[in-house]
């Protein structure tokens, strides 16, 4: 399995209220599969298994009405806080602070200064 290189594009997310049809219209047009994510509690997501890939390559996330839809980029990091840090010194507003996941995954969402909203990660630490 390749591992992504550190600050390149590596997840997706889509935030829906109507995430059937995005499964349904993504699956159809490029195959995808889904599988359900329960890291986070009390969030429904599902996540994108593009065909043959060992691993997700991005998410759907039902808001249940609870946020505007949207689909982002997430950019691999190593430092979630520290880069969430940097970004705002060059004028990004944050959206959502750094948290972490039951996975030990980290990701925070952030509005660049142009006003295109995308989100940062970290993996955990492999074993």
């Amino acid at each position: 399995m390749t591992v992504p290189a550190f600050n390149s594009v590596a997840w997706f997310e889509f935030g829906t209220d109507q995430p059937e049809k995005v499964k349904e219209f993504y699956g159809e047009l490029f195959d995808w599969n889904y599988v359900p994510n329960t890291n986070t509690p009390g969030v429904t997501y599902h996540s994108v298994m593009p065909p043959g890939a060992q691993r997700p390559a991005g998410g759907v996330w039902e808001s249940e009405g609870g946020f505007p839809d949207y689909a982002i980029f997430y950019v691999l990091v190593q430092d979630v806080t520290a880069t969430v840090e940097r970004a705002g010194e060059l004028g990004a507003e944050v959206l959502m602070e750094p948290v972490s996941d039951s996975a030990g995954f980290r990701f925070a969402r952030l509005r660049d200064t142009a006003g295109n909203h995308f989100g940062v990660f970290s993996a955990p630490a492999a074993p």
